[in-house]
């Protein structure tokens, strides 16, 4: 593909500072790649090319496109790499200049956490991570602990700040830095020391810095140390794209461009090579009330494309439902659509939980990215292991997790030994509980344990095989967690109240969503035999256990993702869907309720350019999804549709049909179409082709 006309200005421009301005799917790595081939053309080293990007993913990628283009001998020796990265290089070369060593070691964020407690005085891991998120903040602003504390707006950030003078003294002590350092101490450095500076100006001639939107204050400070006086460099970004606030991102960077750089280059890539004409007008619409810094607007050649669907659900449950039919519906009708063409896209992780249940009880697999799974919280693993030794007795795995959850005087030897035994008698785990064999092999202490869990097992499979209805079942699970001393266990494991609290919350909904099961109060979710029917609690965790074997399938390619919109970026998808577009998720409201107050304009702003971003992941189909309920805590409130969808200015109405039957419609008419080809391949059987189908 060639360049357009705007990215081959972008490429041509050598004599001075650049700023390209590149929207969403507007090839901005394209534009790179070949800027590095045109520096290479007009006489460059490849190592007097430097190339920044902020993972170490994107700059894999960024070196394999450099060295399709270049070859690999000129690709190997550029400099591309992560801010991060370049720093280390910074400093394990000149590091000397400002005391440290070139065998300094780097912190991960363990050992900074135990640090943090040692120099706050604490045991009390959640207020050593308050500080430690404090502390990385106000590096990455450029302060050091005497601008901390004349910073300090409170008590609480008087404390931290005295936290950091002792946290820095240790790093200095130890010869160690933490991962903010690798950009503040190079920036010391080359602030510092005058030949180190002209040393690192004279190896880049030109530097290139990718998704320059969320450079921090440091790295903004740190890009311009470098390129010194003469200003070459290219920086690509997109205003409308900046959504790391949270995490020190100023876009105050890209207003600071121009006037740092009189003779800065403006070139705006605004032709789309993703989506269709339908979802860049919506996104154009939304970041339209935006203050600009600069002027864009997308487009592509692509054509309408379908309209943009907002569907109003009931409920999350609902609104999941309605994303797998969708999901369904659209791979019956089209059969080139996989798996891994779709996405569903949310504000917050814990939106997650409910599509996780649907996709796998209709037993599609997904991935979940941004987040943790619902399914891989250790606590839902704990709940899960025993509903799955109650359906298969011969899982050890499961045995193996719900014999030490909790504990029960149950060690690693004994264990050991019982597995010993039931490999040489060819036996589960379980199986040996019951050998009269065993006492030969364990002392009595031990076989008195084992075989007391066993009988606990069976007693609850026992009472789980004869308890139905959704109010039976939860006393049942309820009850049984309380004997086995579960909620005190996630206590004890936990150096955070607040934290246990949150994993036993994530239990109590578990118990919730198998009671409805129990009880029939859920449809369409578990097919047809479970329809408006009671369930005992063991036939709900055979069909637990059916579903759970979905996550041996995550690793495959052609999933379903399931994705927060921070991760989402950069990424895209044929088929996307935007979950819970709510005021109080979307703007995001961390309070108790959904107040404005909550929200400042500059909160706002980066809200909405969240919401771009999600509409601009899109490629072929979008839905915006409300909610008219949603929960919110352990409340289920009122759900009110975002301000971002009114602000998209979408030309069709509400669709407020079920996919299901739509679906239903497709797979009748894909059978008439059958007929009618049967028909036509064998006319003596015409008459025939209506009764087979």
């Amino acid at each position: 593909m060639s360049l357009n006309r705007a990215q081959d200005e972008a490429v041509h421009h050598l004599a001075g500072p650049c700023l390209v301005l590149a929207g969403a799917g507007s090839g901005k790595t394209r534009v790179i790649v070949h800027k590095i081939a045109r520096l290479l053309q007009a006489g460059l080293e490849p190592k007097q090319i430097a190339a920044i990007t902020f993972t170490n993913k994107a700059a894999a990628e960024m070196r394999e496109r450099a060295k399709a283009l270049v070859g690999p001998r000129a690709a190997r020796d550029l400099a591309v790499s992560t801010f991060h990265s370049l720093g280390v290089r910074l400093l394990r070369s000149d590091g000397e200049c400002i005391g440290l060593k070139p065998n300094f070691s780097i912190l991960d964020s363990d050992d900074v956490l135990g640090l943090m407690r040692d120099a706050g005085g604490t045991t009390d891991a959640a207020q050593a991570r308050r500080w430690q998120w404090a502390i990385s903040l106000w590096k990455n602003q450029g302060l050091d602990a005497d601008g901390a504390e004349r910073q300090a707006a409170d008590a609480d950030e008087q404390v931290a700040a005295r936290v950091m003078r002792r946290y820095e003294e240790r790093l200095q002590a130890y010869q160690a830095v933490d991962f903010d350092d690798l950009i503040g101490l190079p920036l010391k450095l080359l602030q510092r020391d005058a030949q180190a500076r002209a040393r690192w100006q004279a190896q880049f001639h030109h530097i290139l810095v990718d998704e320059v939107q969320d450079t921090n204050a440091v790295q903004y400070e740190l890009l311009k140390a470098l390129v010194g006086d003469r200003g070459l460099f290219t920086a690509v970004g997109d205003d409308d794209q900046s959504i790391y606030g949270w995490r020190g991102a100023t876009i105050d960077n890209l207003r600071r461009l121009p006037q740092d750089y009189p003779a800065l280059k403006l070139i705006a890539l605004e032709q789309n090579y993703r989506s269709t004409g339908h979802i860049l007008r919506a996104a154009n619409a939304v970041i339209a009330n935006n203050p600009k810094l600069f002027e864009k607007k997308l487009w592509s050649e692509f054509g309408d494309g379908e309209p943009v669907r907002l569907i109003d659900c009931d409920s999350e449950e609902h609104e999941a439902e309605r994303a797998v039919a969708r999901i369904q519906a659209l791979r019956s009708a089209d059969g080139n659509n996989k798996l891994g063409d779709f996405a569903v896209l949310y504000r917050a992780n814990h939106q997650a939980r409910v599509f996780e249940q649907k996709l796998r009880a209709a037993q599609i697999p997904y991935r979940v990215s941004g987040g943790q799974s619902y399914f891989d919280r250790a606590e839902i693993k704990d709940l899960c292991a025993w509903l799955r030794l109650l359906v298969n007795p011969d899982d050890d795995p499961a045995f193996l997790r719900a014999v030490a959850t909790p504990k029960r005087g149950i060690g690693h030897q004994t264990l050991g030994a019982l597995g010993e035994f039931a490999s040489k008698w060819k036996l589960s785990l379980f199986e040996a509980l019951f050998s009269p064999n065993l006492a030969l092999s364990l002392k009595g202490k031990a076989v008195d344990a084992l075989q007391a869990f066993g009988r606990e097992v069976n007693d609850l499979e026992h009472r789980a095989r004869h308890t139905t209805g959704a109010e039976e079942a939860k006393a049942l699970l309820l009850g049984w967690l309380k004997d086995i001393g579960y909620e005190q266990h996630l206590h004890d494991g936990e150096d955070s109240e607040k934290l246990a609290a949150a994993r036993w919350g994530n239990v109590l909904e578990f118990v919730d969503w198998i009671a409805k099961r129990c009880g029939g109060q859920v449809t369409q979710e578990l097919g047809s035999s479970f329809e408006a029917e009671r369930h005992s609690v063991l036939q709900v965790a055979q069909t637990i256990a059916v579903i759970l074997s979905l996550a041996d399938r995550a690793d495959e390619q052609d999933v379903v993702t399931l994705s927060t919109l921070h991760a989402a970026k950069g990424l895209e998808w044929p088929h996307v869907m935007l979950a819970g577009v709510n005021e109080g998720l979307l703007p995001f409201r961390s309070g108790s309720d959904d107040k404005d107050s909550e929200l400042t304009p500059e909160r706002i702003e980066e809200e909405r350019r969240l919401m771009y971003v999600g509409i601009t992941r899109a490629r072929r189909t979008l839905v915006v999804s409300t909610l008219k309920r949603r929960k919110r805590g352990r409340d289920t409130v009122q759900g009110v549709p975002s301000r971002f969808v009114q602000e998209m200015k979408l030309e069709e109405a509400v669709d407020r049909g079920d996919p299901r039957e739509r679906l239903k419609k497709l797979r009748a008419g894909l059978v008439a179409k059958l007929a009618d080809a049967d028909n036509a391949a064998n006319p003596s059987k015409a008459g025939m082709g209506t009764g087979r189908a």
